[in-house]
């Protein structure tokens, strides 16, 4: 058997304990209190403090205590807590019983105090509604009065408004009744303004007198703004300012001026769009140009056959309209905005500009071009995107399509063009103008470039390799390309463009034509091309920049010995046709401004050097031929001192060959390099004669200077070798005095070797040879341990005339210097004092090169 639950001892069951172990209350009725509150031990106890609680939950205190496994136990300490709490309750009341009493009898009094106050407040309020019926009288009438006072004052003032809404709409009747051109609008305009105000703020409404003048009134401000709308719009059209400004005014003092410029503004937009749109409106062209009626063109916006050009013609005509009204659109709004920007408000002098336009806001100008440009712009990538026809129209005819656009430009800045007043269109907005016709731009100069191209590439197929083009289809390019020109001359811009598309025509020319240089077995290179004949005046030049194939030079082009073959034959027909087609451009180009001469520059260039390759080859190989002859010089003897040789009239061996190579070449090549007239070809065979005619009188002289020993019978010889040069290259190559300094050098260089070593110093004669000539001619006046840099470093005279090609004065100069060392150790190791006469003079020449370097 479960032994019983022993429930704790609880504060209630403490409480109870307690109040049993006290004493009753005394027999005299007052009881005593009791020794401690129940709530008190709720206070204390975990349990019951939560009943305490202001914020207690029935609902979480009975989930609380079915959780805890006790609910029984706390529903019987429950209870008990009931019991104690009423059993405290009715002690309290027992032992307060006579203060409670006391407390009731105080109630009764209360009552019937109560009771009396009633009646006198019931009398109050009898007395206060008879005040208030005695008084309710007066102020009704107060009241009534008082509206009546009222009324009459806002009668008094519609009635002043009115008679003075009159009076001003008779004054306004008196002005509008003055003839047309007395009439003063904007005074109108402003006693108008005044009434429709008078009307609005006075409330004047309903009033039948005032009714019908408004309604006059009505009438007359629509008068006015026709009027007015008039006078801006004569003076925008016809650019008078004053017409605007006064029909600017009218609405200014109708206090419509915003309104009516936007309105203003709208209108000239739209009008600009419409004419753009009506400009590629292909049906109208079909329906205005009489050239087969409705379906006359088809939905790609071609015209049917036989109408093309009819169509093309409209199709201008109505550019040029649009052009025009372009114009006026733009130009009448920047007379609005001009005039806008120039008067002021009288009485506060702000711009009109102010009252229709804010800081940061685009210009008037501005928003119609931007429109306008968008529009344009719009039509014009549609109508070469949908219309075959507009394509091709304004693609052939670019040029005339550039020049509206072109004129439209200049006119409106021309127009609009005032000291002290925006123009109406930017820079940027030119551009803009520009660039919405760049699609017909880029198709126009394919067109171009594919013209020239396909015609290049008929007169020179990839296929028929050796091939060269007759003078007429040379002529014919030539045509061609001044056509291109022609057709854009008067475009600076366009003109660049179709250059630069030119100048790629010429550069595939430049390929095709080198493309066509024969060449038979294997190809030689020289590995220093045109190395003596840029020596001798300043190099020949080499402008090609674009062509990357190299020139080639077989046996067969080079050869000078026999007569010229057939691939000769061709690269000589080539050379004369490029350097026709140069010539020609170039003459061309020269009438051209600076910068547009330039652009044409390199590709000129390219065909100058391919024409120059073409024969530079032949030129070179007859120049190495040439002075192989007068290396033989060094074969002579120019020492010996009889008499015999001073007396022979025969020309030495060397300068026998050398003239029969000169003649050779002057019947075989140059007779069909220069057929008719040398300087038709002067700037490219011409100028290979005179280059290579300079370098065979230079290699004389130098070698003429490095003979040694020379006696005076040598002297004599060699003097008569030299006029047989002069003869040879004057007869045969090129006139020998318009040589210049070589010839002078040659002219020089004879006298010079009959002068005494003393005359020498101080001579006129050595200003024309260059000092390295006459360094080396003083060897030969010098003793033999003065040898010369040849003879020091055991060069042949090849080896060293090559040498002189790569070096400048001052190195050739610093060589003799050496030897110059050499020979002085020399004698003063032999204890001697004195030195030839030509030491001295050779170290004065040396150091007049050393000035002259370190003065540069």
């Amino acid at each position: 058997m479960a032994s019983p639950r022993i429930l704790p001892s609880s504060p209630l069951q403490r409480l109870a304990t307690i109040k049993e172990a006290s004493p009753n209350s005394s027999t005299t009725g007052v009881s005593a209190v009791p020794a401690a509150s129940p709530l008190e031990a709720f206070a204390s106890d975990p349990i019951f403090s939560a009943f305490l609680s202001t914020d207690f939950d029935s609902a979480r205190f009975s989930s609380q205590a079915l959780s805890s496994g006790s609910a029984a136990s706390r529903a019987e300490s429950l209870q008990e807590a009931i019991r104690l709490l009423q059993k405290h309750l009715r002690a309290e009341v027992l032992a307060r019983h006579p203060a409670l009493l006391s407390q009731l009898s105080s109630l009764g009094e209360a009552e019937t105090s109560l009771s009396s106050v009633r009646s006198a407040v019931s009398s109050l309020q009898s007395s206060l509604r008879r005040a208030r019926q005695e008084l309710a009288e007066p102020l009704h009438l107060v009241r009534s009065h008082t509206i009546q006072l009222s009324n009459l004052h806002a009668a008094a003032d519609l009635l002043n408004s009115s008679a003075r809404l009159l009076r001003l709409s008779k004054k306004l009747r008196d002005v509008m009744a003055q003839p047309t051109d007395r009439l003063d609008l904007a005074k109108a305009a402003e006693m108008h303004r005044d009434i429709e105000l008078l009307y609005e703020e006075r409330g004047l409404a309903g009033i039948s007198a005032v009714e019908d003048e408004i309604r006059w009134l009505s009438e007359t401000g629509n008068q006015l703004r026709s009027q007015a709308m008039k006078a801006v719009e004569r003076g925008m059209d016809e650019h008078n300012q004053n017409d605007i400004w006064c029909g600017l005014q009218v609405f200014y003092n109708l206090g419509e001026l915003r309104s009516t410029v936007d309105q203003l503004i709208n209108k000239y937009k739209t009008s600009g769009v419409k004419s753009v749109g009506a400009a590629l409106d292909m049906k109208a062209i079909s329906a205005t140009g009489g050239f087969g009626g409705p379906g006359s063109v088809h939905r790609s916006g071609t015209p049917q056959i036989g109408a093309g050009k009819k169509a093309g013609e409209a199709l201008w005509e109505r550019m040029g309209r649009c052009m025009d009204d372009l114009h006026k659109v733009v130009t009448a709004v920047w007379q609005l905005q001009t005039v806008l920007s120039k008067k002021r408000v009288p009485f506060t002098q702000v711009l009109f500009l102010h009252e229709v336009w804010q800081d940061g806001d685009p210009l008037l100008t501005d928003r119609v071009w931007d429109a306008l440009i968008k529009s344009f712009a719009s039509q014009m990538k549609s109508a070469f995107n949908t219309s075959s026809f507009v394509k091709e129209v304004f693609t052939l005819g670019y040029p005339k399509l550039f020049t509206m656009v072109e004129n439209l430009l200049e006119r409106i800045s021309r127009d609009t063009d005032v000291k002290g007043f925006l123009s109406a269109v930017t820079l940027e907005g030119k551009d803009q103008m520009v660039a919405a016709i760049n699609i017909f731009q880029t198709a126009f100069l394919a067109l171009c470039l594919g013209r020239l191209s396909d015609y290049v590439n008929s007169i020179f197929p990839v296929s028929s390799r050796g091939s060269i083009p007759s003078k007429d289809q040379i002529s014919r390019l030539i045509l061609r390309i001044q056509e291109e020109i022609e057709a854009v001359k008067l475009h600076g811009h366009l003109m660049l463009l179709v250059l630069h598309e030119i100048g790629k025509v010429l550069l595939l020319l430049a390929e095709r034509a080198e493309y066509q240089h024969v060449v038979n077995g294997a190809i030689s290179i020289d590995p220093d091309p045109v190395r003596r004949l840029g020596t001798a005046a300043g190099g020949l030049g080499n402008s090609r920049t674009a062509v990357s194939v190299a020139i080639s030079a077989g046996p067969e082009a080079r050869q000078v010995t026999g007569p010229a073959n057939p691939a000769q034959i061709k690269n000589f027909a080539l050379c004369q046709h490029l350097q026709e087609i140069h010539t020609r451009i170039s003459s061309i180009t020269a009438a051209l401004p600076t910068v547009a001469a330039d652009v044409l520059s390199p590709s000129l260039g390219v065909i100058y050097g391919v024409a120059c390759d073409s024969v530079t080859s032949l030129f070179q190989s007859m120049l190495d031929r040439l002075e192989s002859c007068i290396l033989q010089i060094h074969d002579q003897d120019f020492g010996s001192h009889g008499m015999d040789a001073s007396m022979d009239n025969n020309a030495s061996s060397y300068m026998d060959e050398l003239q029969k190579c000169t003649v050779h070449f002057r019947n075989e090549f140059l007779s069909k390099l220069l057929p008719a007239s040398a300087t038709r070809f002067e700037t490219i065979c011409t100028s290979l004669v005179h280059r290579m005619a300079s370098r065979v009188l230079l290699s004389f002289i130098r070698h003429a200077a490095l003979i040694r020993p020379l006696s005076e019978s040598g002297k004599l010889r060699m003097a008569r070798d030299m006029a047989e040069l002069e003869l040879a290259v004057g007869q045969n190559l090129f006139p020998v005095e318009q040589l210049g300094a070589p010839y002078r050098a040659l002219r020089a260089f004879r006298p010079m070797i009959f002068l005494e070593t003393s005359q020498l110093q101080g001579s006129p004669l050595l200003n024309d040879l260059p000092p390295s000539v006459i360094l080396h001619h003083l060897y030969s006046r010098g003793p033999e341990d003065l040898q010369s840099p040849m003879q020091r470093n055991k060069l042949t005279p090849l080896q060293y005339s090559l040498w002189l090609d790569s070096q400048g004065e001052d190195q050739v100069w610093k060589g003799i210097k050496a030897t110059l060392d050499d020979y002085e150790i020399k004698v003063r190791s032999r204890g001697e004092k004195e030195f030839s006469p030509v030491y001295p003079l050779m170290l004065q020449i040396g150091s007049s090169i050393s000035m002259g370097n370190s003065s540069q």
